[in-house]
């Protein structure tokens, strides 16, 4: 009768196996590396939204961004009222001393002058420049900007602006009208946050466009877990 055969693992086999396994899980995670790279959507503030510390005496905007990754094509959300701006610069001098006079190169993202009203508004701002951005509210002489509302972030370049945020090329023809405008004319769109390879870091809010990274994700993990069985099993 045929003895039953003994197999031994010798040193130089599981260090064969673990380094095929390694090989395998480098391939695996290098295919899964743009599910983590997608663009970003952040609410300022979480649940206080973007409101001045008299108003909201538990605000930090600085220590909310400290520590968050900025990209350009993220959305920064604002979920504020009327009576608050939402103005971006690239100038530190404006941001520290709440003045905006001078400064010729912000954007002011607020719908109106300063009202009363306690009307809720949501104000959506694109990251499209890499480096120090700042943000703060200048109504009232910079009143709400020297008390706590205003922070600045590093926006690095990450994958680069998407498409729909992108300058038109600057030789292309402006239309007559409306109606010449191409169907695949790339216009830049400010209104709303990426609807694609989005995430949130909000969890009350969730965004559009994450079913399929969702998906890939469990592939991604699946691989790896299956090659781990197939090396030790």
């Amino acid at each position: 009768m045929e003895k039953n055969r003994e197999f031994t693992v010798t040193p130089f086999s599981a260090m064969s196996n673990l380094r095929n396994y390694f090989s395998f899980a480098l391939i695996v995670l290098s295919l899964c590396s743009p599910c983590t790279d997608a663009y970003k959507n952040y609410t300022v503030g979480d649940t206080l939204g973007w409101y001045d510390q008299i108003e909201v005496s538990s605000v930090n905007y600085q220590k909310w961004a400290d520590g968050k990754n900025f990209s350009l094509g993220d959305f920064l959300i604002f979920n504020t009222d009327k009576n608050h701006s939402v103005v971006q610069t690239y100038n530190i001098s404006t941001f520290k001393t709440c003045n905006t006079d001078q400064d010729t190169n912000t954007s002011d993202w607020s719908t109106s002058a300063p009202d009363f009203s306690k009307d809720s508004i949501t104000v959506f701002v694109p990251l499209l420049k890499e480096g120090p951005t700042y943000f703060l509210s200048d109504f009232y002489d910079g009143e709400q900007c020297n008390n706590g509302q205003k922070f600045t972030i590093n926006v690095s370049h990450g994958q680069g602006l998407p498409a729909s945020l992108k300058d038109p090329e600057p030789d292309a023809p402006a239309p007559a009208s409306p109606d010449d405008v191409p169907a695949n004319t790339n216009v830049p769109d400010f209104n709303h946050p990426m609807d694609d390879n989005t995430t949130s870091e909000d969890p009350a809010k969730p965004v559009s466009g994450l079913g399929f990274r969702n998906n890939f994700n469990g592939v991604c993990y699946f691989g790896v877990l299956f090659g781990v069985l197939s090396v030790f099993g």
